[in-house]
Protein backbone atom coordinates (compact mmCIF):
# COMPACT_ATOMS: atom_id res chain seq x y z
CA UNK A 1 0.00 0.00 0.00
CA UNK A 2 1.07 3.64 -0.99
CA UNK A 3 -0.10 5.13 2.29
CA UNK A 4 1.65 4.39 5.53
CA UNK A 5 -0.22 2.82 8.41
CA UNK A 6 0.33 4.14 12.42
CA UNK A 7 -1.64 2.10 15.37
CA UNK A 8 -1.48 4.51 18.42
CA UNK A 9 -3.58 3.72 21.78
CA UNK A 10 -5.24 5.80 24.63
CA UNK A 11 -4.42 5.12 28.54
CA UNK A 12 -7.39 2.72 29.01
CA UNK A 13 -5.99 -0.56 28.11
CA UNK A 14 -2.34 -0.16 26.74
CA UNK A 15 -1.52 -3.95 27.66
CA UNK A 16 -4.03 -4.84 24.66
CA UNK A 17 -2.59 -2.38 22.35
CA UNK A 18 1.14 -3.04 22.69
CA UNK A 19 -0.04 -6.98 21.97
CA UNK A 20 -2.08 -5.78 19.00
CA UNK A 21 0.58 -3.99 17.62
CA UNK A 22 3.14 -6.67 17.74
CA UNK A 23 0.74 -9.07 16.51
CA UNK A 24 0.57 -6.57 13.50
CA UNK A 25 5.01 -6.53 13.77
CA UNK A 26 4.82 -3.46 14.70
CA UNK A 27 5.20 -0.84 17.08
CA UNK A 28 2.66 1.88 18.81
CA UNK A 29 3.10 5.27 17.74
CA UNK A 30 4.07 8.10 19.94
CA UNK A 31 1.64 10.47 21.57
CA UNK A 32 1.84 12.16 24.85
CA UNK A 33 -1.84 12.33 26.91
CA UNK A 34 -1.46 14.27 29.64
CA UNK A 35 -4.09 14.98 32.37
CA UNK A 36 -4.06 18.64 33.67
CA UNK A 37 -4.90 19.26 37.61
CA UNK A 38 -8.38 20.58 36.92
CA UNK A 39 -9.54 17.27 34.95
CA UNK A 40 -8.79 18.50 30.82
CA UNK A 41 -6.89 16.22 29.00
CA UNK A 42 -4.04 17.28 26.52
CA UNK A 43 -3.55 15.32 23.30
CA UNK A 44 -0.69 15.83 21.03
CA UNK A 45 1.15 12.92 18.42
CA UNK A 46 4.89 13.41 18.34
CA UNK A 47 5.37 11.98 14.75
CA UNK A 48 3.71 13.02 11.56
CA UNK A 49 0.64 11.38 10.31
CA UNK A 50 0.40 13.30 7.63
CA UNK A 51 -1.29 11.17 4.69
CA UNK A 52 -1.50 7.90 7.18
CA UNK A 53 -4.40 4.88 7.60
CA UNK A 54 -4.69 5.49 11.53
CA UNK A 55 -5.99 3.35 13.89
CA UNK A 56 -6.58 4.66 17.89
CA UNK A 57 -7.07 2.03 20.25
CA UNK A 58 -9.35 2.62 23.33
CA UNK A 59 -11.84 0.84 25.39
CA UNK A 60 -13.88 2.85 26.88
CA UNK A 61 -14.73 1.30 30.50
CA UNK A 62 -15.20 3.39 32.92
CA UNK A 63 -16.65 5.62 29.78
CA UNK A 64 -16.54 9.26 30.83
CA UNK A 65 -12.43 10.14 30.53
CA UNK A 66 -11.90 7.60 28.32
CA UNK A 67 -14.40 8.72 25.71
CA UNK A 68 -13.45 11.82 25.77
CA UNK A 69 -9.56 10.49 25.22
CA UNK A 70 -10.63 8.40 22.40
CA UNK A 71 -12.64 12.15 20.77
CA UNK A 72 -9.47 14.22 21.49
CA UNK A 73 -7.41 11.27 19.63
CA UNK A 74 -9.36 11.33 16.54
CA UNK A 75 -10.01 14.97 16.77
CA UNK A 76 -6.20 15.58 16.62
CA UNK A 77 -5.35 12.90 14.17
CA UNK A 78 -7.88 14.87 11.65
CA UNK A 79 -6.19 17.93 11.71
CA UNK A 80 -3.14 16.62 11.42
CA UNK A 81 -3.66 15.54 8.28
CA UNK A 82 -4.37 12.11 8.63
CA UNK A 83 -5.70 10.18 5.48
CA UNK A 84 -8.17 7.59 7.42
CA UNK A 85 -8.59 7.21 11.35
CA UNK A 86 -10.67 3.99 12.59
CA UNK A 87 -11.47 3.98 16.52
CA UNK A 88 -10.66 1.00 17.25
CA UNK A 89 -12.61 0.03 20.47
CA UNK A 90 -12.88 -3.59 22.06
CA UNK A 91 -14.59 -3.05 24.22
CA UNK A 92 -18.00 0.24 23.37
CA UNK A 93 -19.32 1.25 26.66
CA UNK A 94 -22.60 3.08 27.03
CA UNK A 95 -24.28 -0.40 25.34
CA UNK A 96 -26.55 -0.80 27.24
CA UNK A 97 -28.21 2.24 27.24
CA UNK A 98 -29.43 1.73 23.54
CA UNK A 99 -33.27 2.38 23.54
CA UNK A 100 -35.80 5.16 25.30
CA UNK A 101 -37.16 2.33 27.48
CA UNK A 102 -38.92 4.84 29.95
CA UNK A 103 -39.86 8.93 29.78
CA UNK A 104 -36.99 11.23 29.96
CA UNK A 105 -33.96 9.12 29.44
CA UNK A 106 -30.62 9.10 26.86
CA UNK A 107 -29.89 6.73 24.80
CA UNK A 108 -26.40 7.11 25.23
CA UNK A 109 -25.31 4.66 22.87
CA UNK A 110 -26.64 6.34 19.53
CA UNK A 111 -24.79 10.17 21.17
CA UNK A 112 -21.75 7.97 21.32
CA UNK A 113 -21.35 6.93 17.81
CA UNK A 114 -22.90 10.96 16.52
CA UNK A 115 -19.69 11.71 18.66
CA UNK A 116 -17.30 9.41 16.84
CA UNK A 117 -18.84 10.66 13.21
CA UNK A 118 -18.89 13.91 14.72
CA UNK A 119 -15.17 14.08 15.26
CA UNK A 120 -13.82 12.90 12.52
CA UNK A 121 -13.70 8.94 12.53
CA UNK A 122 -13.97 7.57 9.28
CA UNK A 123 -14.51 3.82 10.66
CA UNK A 124 -15.25 1.78 13.40
CA UNK A 125 -13.76 -1.40 14.46
CA UNK A 126 -15.10 -3.03 17.49
CA UNK A 127 -16.56 -6.36 19.22
CA UNK A 128 -19.26 -8.09 21.14
CA UNK A 129 -21.61 -4.81 21.34
CA UNK A 130 -24.10 -5.63 23.63
CA UNK A 131 -26.97 -5.34 21.59
CA UNK A 132 -25.72 -5.60 17.71
CA UNK A 133 -28.73 -3.31 16.70
CA UNK A 134 -26.38 -0.13 17.46
CA UNK A 135 -24.54 -1.00 14.72
CA UNK A 136 -27.59 0.68 12.78
CA UNK A 137 -26.41 3.88 14.88
CA UNK A 138 -23.67 4.66 12.82
CA UNK A 139 -23.35 6.62 9.57
CA UNK A 140 -20.30 5.12 8.74
CA UNK A 141 -18.67 1.96 8.40
CA UNK A 142 -18.51 -0.09 11.64
CA UNK A 143 -16.62 -3.85 11.36
CA UNK A 144 -18.10 -5.64 14.69
CA UNK A 145 -15.60 -8.94 15.98
CA UNK A 146 -17.47 -11.77 17.44
CA UNK A 147 -15.14 -13.69 20.67
CA UNK A 148 -16.57 -16.51 20.15
CA UNK A 149 -14.38 -18.07 17.53
CA UNK A 150 -11.16 -16.93 20.52
CA UNK A 151 -13.35 -19.37 23.32
CA UNK A 152 -14.64 -21.67 20.38
CA UNK A 153 -11.19 -22.81 20.08
CA UNK A 154 -9.45 -22.63 23.37
CA UNK A 155 -12.72 -25.08 23.87
CA UNK A 156 -11.88 -27.33 21.45
CA UNK A 157 -8.14 -27.66 22.61
CA UNK A 158 -9.73 -28.31 26.61
CA UNK A 159 -12.56 -30.44 25.62
CA UNK A 160 -15.12 -30.89 28.26
CA UNK A 161 -17.48 -33.66 28.01
CA UNK A 162 -21.44 -33.85 28.44
CA UNK A 163 -21.50 -30.13 28.21
CA UNK A 164 -24.71 -28.21 28.38
CA UNK A 165 -24.11 -24.06 27.34
CA UNK A 166 -26.37 -22.29 29.01
CA UNK A 167 -27.77 -18.76 28.98
CA UNK A 168 -27.81 -16.47 32.21
CA UNK A 169 -31.01 -14.72 30.80
CA UNK A 170 -33.08 -14.76 27.46
CA UNK A 171 -31.27 -11.71 26.30
CA UNK A 172 -27.63 -14.45 25.98
CA UNK A 173 -30.21 -17.15 24.23
CA UNK A 174 -29.30 -16.34 20.77
CA UNK A 175 -25.40 -16.02 21.56
CA UNK A 176 -25.46 -19.58 23.86
CA UNK A 177 -27.46 -21.62 21.06
CA UNK A 178 -24.63 -20.18 18.80
CA UNK A 179 -21.77 -21.70 21.12
CA UNK A 180 -24.26 -24.80 21.51
CA UNK A 181 -23.64 -25.65 17.88
CA UNK A 182 -20.63 -24.82 17.24
CA UNK A 183 -19.37 -27.01 20.20
CA UNK A 184 -22.18 -29.96 19.48
CA UNK A 185 -23.39 -29.58 22.93
CA UNK A 186 -26.98 -29.56 24.81
CA UNK A 187 -28.97 -25.85 25.69
CA UNK A 188 -30.24 -24.42 28.58
CA UNK A 189 -31.08 -21.20 29.82
CA UNK A 190 -31.94 -19.57 32.75
CA UNK A 191 -35.69 -17.01 33.20
CA UNK A 192 -35.36 -15.18 36.06
CA UNK A 193 -37.22 -11.93 37.22
CA UNK A 194 -34.68 -8.43 38.18
CA UNK A 195 -36.30 -6.37 40.74
CA UNK A 196 -34.16 -3.48 40.25
CA UNK A 197 -31.00 -2.29 38.46
CA UNK A 198 -27.89 -4.50 38.88
CA UNK A 199 -30.03 -6.92 41.21
CA UNK A 200 -31.07 -10.40 39.14
CA UNK A 201 -32.83 -13.14 40.79
CA UNK A 202 -32.84 -16.58 39.11
CA UNK A 203 -36.09 -17.98 39.08
CA UNK A 204 -35.99 -21.20 36.62
CA UNK A 205 -34.11 -23.32 34.72
CA UNK A 206 -35.07 -24.03 31.34
CA UNK A 207 -33.47 -27.38 29.82
CA UNK A 208 -31.40 -30.21 31.72
CA UNK A 209 -28.65 -29.92 33.50
CA UNK A 210 -28.49 -32.63 36.32
CA UNK A 211 -25.36 -34.54 36.18
CA UNK A 212 -23.83 -32.26 33.29
CA UNK A 213 -20.61 -30.00 32.51
CA UNK A 214 -21.93 -25.99 32.17
CA UNK A 215 -20.61 -23.35 30.22
CA UNK A 216 -22.44 -19.94 30.91
CA UNK A 217 -21.97 -17.50 28.32
CA UNK A 218 -22.33 -13.84 28.27
CA UNK A 219 -21.54 -10.85 26.48
CA UNK A 220 -20.16 -8.68 29.77
CA UNK A 221 -20.08 -8.98 33.32
CA UNK A 222 -20.66 -5.71 35.39
CA UNK A 223 -21.43 -6.75 39.11
CA UNK A 224 -21.82 -10.19 38.33
CA UNK A 225 -25.04 -10.85 39.79
CA UNK A 226 -26.85 -12.26 37.03
CA UNK A 227 -24.14 -15.22 36.37
CA UNK A 228 -23.20 -16.19 39.73
CA UNK A 229 -26.90 -16.70 40.50
CA UNK A 230 -27.51 -18.29 37.70
CA UNK A 231 -24.52 -20.69 38.66
CA UNK A 232 -25.84 -21.03 41.86
CA UNK A 233 -28.90 -22.14 40.54
CA UNK A 234 -27.48 -24.87 38.17
CA UNK A 235 -25.78 -26.43 41.22
CA UNK A 236 -28.54 -26.63 43.38
CA UNK A 237 -30.19 -28.41 40.17
CA UNK A 238 -27.40 -31.10 40.18
CA UNK A 239 -24.78 -29.57 37.78
CA UNK A 240 -21.43 -30.77 37.95
CA UNK A 241 -18.52 -28.51 37.05
CA UNK A 242 -19.54 -24.91 36.17
CA UNK A 243 -17.23 -22.58 33.33
CA UNK A 244 -18.16 -19.43 32.88
CA UNK A 245 -17.08 -17.12 29.99
CA UNK A 246 -17.54 -13.35 28.75
CA UNK A 247 -16.08 -11.38 26.55
CA UNK A 248 -16.24 -7.98 28.42
CA UNK A 249 -15.03 -8.50 32.55
CA UNK A 250 -16.08 -5.06 33.53
CA UNK A 251 -16.11 -6.63 37.09
CA UNK A 252 -17.28 -3.52 38.68
CA UNK A 253 -18.47 -3.42 42.52
CA UNK A 254 -18.79 -6.56 44.50
CA UNK A 255 -18.10 -8.79 41.28
CA UNK A 256 -14.47 -10.29 42.43
CA UNK A 257 -16.04 -11.26 45.42
CA UNK A 258 -19.05 -12.48 44.32
CA UNK A 259 -17.11 -14.63 41.72
CA UNK A 260 -14.84 -16.09 44.52
CA UNK A 261 -17.74 -16.85 46.82
CA UNK A 262 -20.01 -18.87 43.64
CA UNK A 263 -19.41 -22.16 42.80
CA UNK A 264 -18.00 -21.17 39.29
CA UNK A 265 -14.90 -23.34 38.72
CA UNK A 266 -13.39 -21.18 35.79
CA UNK A 267 -13.79 -18.27 34.47
CA UNK A 268 -12.95 -17.42 30.73
CA UNK A 269 -12.72 -13.90 30.27
CA UNK A 270 -10.82 -11.59 27.26
CA UNK A 271 -8.55 -9.04 27.60
CA UNK A 272 -10.87 -6.07 26.22
CA UNK A 273 -11.09 -4.85 29.70
CA UNK A 274 -8.07 -4.82 32.25
CA UNK A 275 -9.11 -6.61 35.39
CA UNK A 276 -8.36 -4.87 38.20
CA UNK A 277 -6.86 -7.13 39.98
CA UNK A 278 -5.81 -11.10 39.35
CA UNK A 279 -7.85 -13.73 40.60
CA UNK A 280 -7.23 -17.62 40.61
CA UNK A 281 -10.47 -18.70 38.60
CA UNK A 282 -10.22 -15.74 35.75
CA UNK A 283 -8.41 -17.14 32.85
CA UNK A 284 -7.80 -14.48 30.39
CA UNK A 285 -7.59 -15.08 26.78
CA UNK A 286 -6.74 -12.54 24.07
CA UNK A 287 -8.13 -11.01 21.30
CA UNK A 288 -5.10 -9.28 19.91
CA UNK A 289 -4.10 -11.63 17.02
CA UNK A 290 -8.15 -10.97 15.87
CA UNK A 291 -7.81 -6.73 15.88
CA UNK A 292 -4.21 -7.29 14.09
CA UNK A 293 -5.71 -9.53 11.73
CA UNK A 294 -8.93 -7.22 11.04
CA UNK A 295 -6.69 -4.07 11.09
CA UNK A 296 -4.66 -5.36 8.29
CA UNK A 297 -7.86 -6.25 6.21
CA UNK A 298 -9.00 -3.07 6.77
CA UNK A 299 -5.73 -1.13 5.50
CA UNK A 300 -5.62 -4.18 2.65
CA UNK A 301 -9.00 -3.55 1.81
CA UNK A 302 -10.27 -7.32 2.46
CA UNK A 303 -12.95 -9.02 3.92
CA UNK A 304 -13.43 -9.32 7.67
CA UNK A 305 -16.73 -11.20 7.85
CA UNK A 306 -14.88 -13.99 6.52
CA UNK A 307 -12.41 -14.19 9.21
CA UNK A 308 -15.28 -15.77 11.21
CA UNK A 309 -16.69 -18.29 8.23
CA UNK A 310 -17.52 -21.75 9.91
Amino acid sequence: MDKPLAIFAGRSNLALARAIAEKYGTKLGAVTIKSFSDGELYIKYQQSIRGADVFIVQSTPPPGDNIIELLLLIDAAKRASAHRVTAVIPYFGYARQDRKDQPRVSIASKLFANLLSETGADRVLTMDLHAPQIQGFFDIPLDHLYASSIFVEYLHSNPIEDLVVVAPDVGSLKMARSYSKRLNAGLAFVDKRRPSQNVAEVMNIIGEVEGKNILLIDDLIDTAGTITNAATALKSRGAKKIIASSTHPILSGPAYQRIEDSPIDKFLVTDTVPLKKPSDKIHVLSVAGLFAESIRRIYTDDSISTLFDD
